[in-house]
């Protein structure tokens, strides 16, 4: 509406206002506002409608209409105090309403017809001129306001789109990280709550040992969960692998830690301890092994992590959803990620990730 105004305002303001304060002829007056008022609602209503893209056939009868109706002012009105800009008026819809190829032939057609009924309604050869120059540069003003405006519009909605996009990655990462928090936890609790109860009637000093760890695990999974909430939780694979030894060899489990140099990279500790930690979950959820081993392989280039235990034969169903979220985790770090049978009654779970930060390397 706002560049409805101005382009109106700009070729038919100072005829209008001649016809108020100084013609003042009822007929014509009345004849001005009309035609003026009209065109600018037709104006005003193309404009739009493009703007929103919103392009129906019948727009192209609104412009025959606008040129009409601005070709005829001149005519009925004169062009001495400025009805020969109403020539000007269409030309600025020309390429919003029209397909490109086609706004081409009708503006270079307008060129040549605008000045020539000028010359035919007694216009003096600078308008005439400045028609000439006028007219295609007014049309190709639209399809650039117009083109700016979609671009605007679009980019506003890419932003929009960002956002939403983010909000769910972060709603992504906060279901993985429970997931993964909340299944080794619950899952540790319960092995420790099992063997409680295994030695309930026969040694009450176990049993209290027990509680007190299921006490402990209890609290550091608040303590984590709070941490995932506020995105601020940081894994370290060496607290990691000691969390999983500890808690496999109360599953009677036999499995030893392996050494980890503390001078592994820092981005390396929270993919890796995340698959210890899966991989946790997996061997006490998924099967019943009786021994797995961890290796720890730090080389120049990448750290490895590779896990495999007995129990790929005595598999208890799938093995969910953690072993996917793992190599989604390792994928964003730039890593690579495998698991499944080993083909000798194994179940092998390895991960590497590089040495270097991504985009480092």
């Amino acid at each position: 509406v706002g560049m409805t105004v101005m382009t109106l305002a700009g070729f038919l303001a100072p005829a209008l206002w001649y016809e108020v304060t100084e013609r003042r002829e009822a007929g014509r007056l009345l004849l001005a506002l009309t035609g003026t008022g009209a065109a600018f609602v037709l104006y005003a209503r193309l404009l739009w409608q493009n703007l929103m893209r919103r392009t129906a056939p019948a727009h192209r009868a609104g412009l025959a209409a606008i040129a009409l109706i601005c070709w005829a002012m001149p005519l009925l009105l004169g062009i001495d105090r400025g009805w020969g800009n109403a020539l000007l008026v269409p030309a600025g819809l020309i390429a919003i309403v029209l397909p490109v190829r086609e706004a081409v032939g009708a503006a270079a057609a307008a060129t040549v017809f605008t000045p020539v009924y000028g010359v035919l309604l007694g216009l003096p050869a600078l308008a005439v001129l400045y028609e000439v120059a006028a007219v295609p540069l007014g049309a190709f003003s639209g399809y650039v306001t117009v083109w700016l405006f979609h671009v605007v519009q679009e980019l506003r909605e890419a932003r929009a789109e960002l956002a939403r996009s983010a909000v769910g990655e972060e709603r992504l990462r906060f279901a993985r990280d429970l997931h993964d928090v909340l299944g080794h936890s619950l899952q540790a609790v319960a092995l420790r709550a099992e063997v409680a109860e295994r030695f309930v009637e026969r040694d009450d000093a176990r049993v209290r040992k027990e509680l007190t760890e299921i006490q402990t695990m209890a609290r550091d999974a608040v303590r984590d969960v709070r941490e995932v909430v506020r995105g601020y939780r940081a894994t370290s694979l060496r607290t990691e692998l000691d969390g999983m030894s500890a808690v496999l060899r109360a599953a009677g489990i036999r499995c030893e830690r392996p050494e980890v140099s503390p001078a592994l990279p820092p981005h390396v500790h929270e993919p890796l301890g995340w698959v210890a930690r899966e991989a946790t979950t997996n061997v006490l959820r998924h099967s019943s092994a009786t021994w797995c081993e961890i290796s720890v392989r730090a080389g120049r280039d990448r750290v490895e992590v590779e896990i495999v235990n007995d129990g790929a034969g005595r598999r208890s169903g799938d093995a969910g959803s953690g072993l996917a979220g793992l190599a989604e985790r390792i994928s964003a770090a730039g890593g690579e990620f495998a698991a499944g049978p080993a083909g000798d009654g194994t179940f092998r779970v390895a991960a590497a990730v590089p040495a270097a930060p991504e985009g480092e390397a």
